[in-house]
């Protein structure tokens, strides 16, 4: 996608990186909802006050650095409202090109200096489930990208004001996310911790993990199930079909935090529903599962081949290849499903102990195509 030379999102302080600077540093970095949100609210409220919009507004980051944006849809005709563009660098973020648009007003009445009321507008989503440590009923507004806002909105008043945070399209949005599952209805959530997003940050799929786990287990539920992505999470569904939404979550290569999330949460019971290269990683103690982190161990195959009586062609095939998938294949083939069920009860074993015997663990292990299952234990 072809960018402007100047990205309005990126701010009227911090210009562009010129193309061969932009290659040397890597992948560009952008800015969260929470951030544009405390902008435009600082925008919004500035218009509130002098009756007229800036065309750009700065300020602080959770770290103290501060940035600039630019100001868009402004409309004179509505002085107190303003908007700014999300710029997610070069993650995939679904929420890239939102409009994070404030609406401000006075607050009636006698509310103690300072006060700012959160309302979520169209596009922003509404708290329905506990665990998310934001009320039931509240917008869905994180607490630091909150403290953002409010303090933006300090440097222009200490006179009481709500805002109302829409982002237009925001509703379809979410449904690429896993808002729905966490209870939090009608739009996106204002994310971020640091303000700034890093491209493909594991940081933030970790952080999604442990909030899913937190809002099940707020539920009063004792039972997760852990799936790779979105295929082995379909069959996930259709396998436990009795249980919540909230209960099914997508781990990546995030299982060991997801385990001893669920243990110190109270969880009893934990799935892992996944294809034969992640389940081998985990059957060979490896909690952290990208590729880059550790390979398949075909010693451990073909050890597990063995002990299951498998004919020498499997046997074989566990040797032969860097893949499980070869192996699996292998096995199926010969009509001998005997070592990939082995290779689930060892996996199983080694979750288990991860937590020190804390989960009872269940491992079912899907085909590539992610619709059947294939061997479990």
């Amino acid at each position: 996608m072809t960018r402007p030379a100047r990205d309005p999102a990126r701010g009227a302080h911090e210009p562009p990186l010129a193309p061969e600077v932009a290659r040397a540093r890597g992948l560009r970095s952008g800015w969260t909802t929470g951030t544009c949100a405390s902008a435009a609210a600082k925008a919004a409220v500035t218009g509130l006050l002098t009756g007229v919009v800036p065309p750009s507004v700065e300020v602080a980051l959770p770290g103290g650095r501060r940035v600039g944006f630019a100001v868009a849809d402004v409309d004179p005709a509505l002085p107190a409202r303003a908007a700014v563009v999300k710029d997610a660098g070069d993650d995939p973020d679904v929420t890239h090109g939102a409009h994070l648009t404030v609406g401000a007003s006075w607050l009636p009445g006698a509310a103690p200096a300072g006060t700012v009321e959160l309302v979520a507008g169209d596009g922003v989503g509404t708290v329905t489930l506990p665990g998310l440590g934001i009320p039931v009923g509240a917008p869905a507004v994180t607490p630091v990208p909150a403290r953002m806002i409010r303090q933006a909105v300090a440097e222009v008043t200490d006179r009481p004001v709500a805002l109302t945070v829409s982002v237009p399209g925001g509703e379809a949005m979410a449904a690429r996310t896993s808002n729905a599952r966490l209870g939090i209805v009608g739009g996106i959530s204002i994310l971020g911790t640091t303000g700034v997003v890093r491209p493909f940050s594991t940081a933030a799929w970790r952080a999604s993990v442990v909030q899913q786990v937190d809002v099940a287990a707020a539920q009063g539920l004792d039972r997760m199930v852990l799936s790779t992505g979105g295929r082995t999470d379909a069959a996930a569904q259709r396998l436990y079909p009795d249980l919540p939404a909230v209960c099914f979550v997508e781990v990546g290569d995030f299982t060991g935090v997801a385990l001893r999330r669920a243990a110190g949460a109270g969880m009893r019971q934990v799935a892992f529903v996944g294809m034969a290269g992640k389940i081998t990683k985990l059957a060979a103690g490896v909690m952290m599962t990208h590729y880059t982190r550790s390979r398949v161990d075909g010693e451990l195959l073909a050890e597990v081949a063995r002990a299951s009586g498998a004919p020498a062609p499997v046997v074989d095939a566990a040797l032969a290849t860097a893949t499980a998938r070869h192996f699996a294949e292998a096995c199926v083939e010969a009509g001998r499903l005997e070592p990939l069920a082995e290779l689930c009860r060892r996996a199983a074993r080694c979750c288990s102990e991860f937590v020190g015997g804390a989960l009872r663990v269940e491992v079912v292990m899907t085909d590539f195509e992610g619709g059947g299952v294939v061997a479990r234990g």
